[in-house]
Parts: structure tokens; C-alpha cells; sequence
């Protein structure tokens, strides 16, 4: 005799729960169900055949045996089968989708760490190039101090050469009667006009 296992869920109760007995009793052969009695059945009285008490109660205890027993096994095989939709609609689904998940976030933090080295990259090459950058125009800067300072010498060693070259001919005491004459001798008229592009125009005439 089997036993029935206790701790069904109560939705499970409620849609395995036993079917109902028919309340339309079946009609074999050809007779319609509104059809008049038989005239040779007319007066007959159907008297039950007889029932045996002892098999009666064994009938009804085997019987509420078997509608136990075919109710556990509907409950054990409904909860079963609701049992693998559930774990295949949240467990596979929910493995599934937290699979997924692992593998796109694998798949952002590589993508993230390319990004990261190919950034590193380009900055270390900006940072290169910028110190670079730096140094020449730091280069250029020192050039053209260096070139500055040249010139500025060359000009003062014109300067000092003309002034050389001015100081010998300078008036002094010793020259002075000598540039007198030089002077009388070769006298210069300087009242002349010019024109726009320099050119003497008018000159007067030395007295």
C-alpha cells in the first residue's frame, strides 16, 4: 500500500486537483435517450443483483487505495514537470544570462585595457614629442641669442673700426694749420637744392 508525501504546495493542490465524476451517464446502442420504454420491458422491475457486504468493503477500501495512490503519483509527476519548467524558465535562464553577463564584462575589460595601452601610447608619444618640441625651440632661443650677440659684436667692431678710421681724421693742434689750408685750397659750395629723388637741381656759383 503506498503512502502519500505530505508538503504539497497549495497551487499545486489546486490544478491537480481530482477530476469530477460525470453527471451524464453514457447511452449504448441505438436507442435514443427520449425514446418510449419497450413494450416486452413495460411492468418489469430491474431488481440489483446481489452484493456481497465483506467484498463491498473491500471494493471501497481497495478503490479509495487506488484514488490516493493515482493522486500522489498526478501530484509527484505535476510537480516534477513544474519543477523542471521552473529551474529551465529561472535556473537555466538565470545561469544563462549571468554567463552572457561574465563574458560581455571579460570582453569590456579587455576592450578596456586595449584602450587603456593604446591611451598610455599616444600620451607617451605626445609627451615626447612635446619635450622635443621643448628643446628646439629652447635651441632656437639659445641660436638666436648666440646670433644676436654676433651681430651686436660685428656692429661694434664696425663701430670701433670707423671710429678708427674717423680719429684719423680728426683736427687736432698738430693737423690744424694743415686742414686750414686744405681747405682754402679745396673749398666746397654747399648751397645747391635737390629734388625728390636726390638729384642736384640748382647750384650757386662759388664767390
Amino acid at each position: 500500500m503506498f503512502q502519500v508525501i505530505g508538503g504539497r504546495s497549495v497551487q499545486a493542490a489546486r490544478l491537480l486537483a481530482p477530476r469530477s465524476a460525470v453527471l451524464v451517464e453514457a447511452v449504448r446502442g441505438r436507442k435514443s435517450r427520449n425514446d418510449p420504454v419497450a413494450k416486452s420491458k413495460e411492468g418489469r422491475i430491474k431488481t440489483p443483483p446481489p452484493v456481497d457486504p465483506v467484498e463491498m468493503v473491500v471494493l471501497k477500501e481497495r478503490y479509495s487505495e487506488y484514488q490516493l495512490i493515482m493522486r500522489a503519483l498526478r501530484l509527484e509527476f505535476k510537480e516534477e514537470v513544474l519543477r523542471k519548467r521552473y529551474e529551465e524558465e529561472t535556473g537555466s535562464r538565470a545561469e544563462e544570462r549571468a554567463r552572457q553577463e561574465a563574458e560581455e564584462h571579460q570582453a569590456l575589460m579587455a576592450w578596456n585595457d586595449q584602450e587603456n595601452l593604446r591611451l598610455l601610447k599616444l600620451r607617451v608619444l605626445r609627451v615626447q614629442q612635446e619635450a622635443e618640441e621643448a628643446q628646439r625651440k629652447k635651441m632656437e632661443v639659445i641660436m638666436q641669442r648666440e646670433q644676436q650677440q654676433q651681430e651686436l659684436l660685428k656692429e661694434k667692431e664696425k663701430e670701433i673700426l670707423q671710429l678708427q678710421e674717423d680719429i684719423k681724421n680728426f683736427i687736432t693742434l698738430e693737423n690744424l694749420d694743415q686742414r686750414i689750408e686744405e681747405a682754402l685750397d679745396n673749398p666746397k659750395n654747399y648751397n645747391f637744392a635737390i629734388d625728390k629723388e636726390g638729384r642736384v637741381v640748382k647750384q650757386t656759383l662759388l664767390q
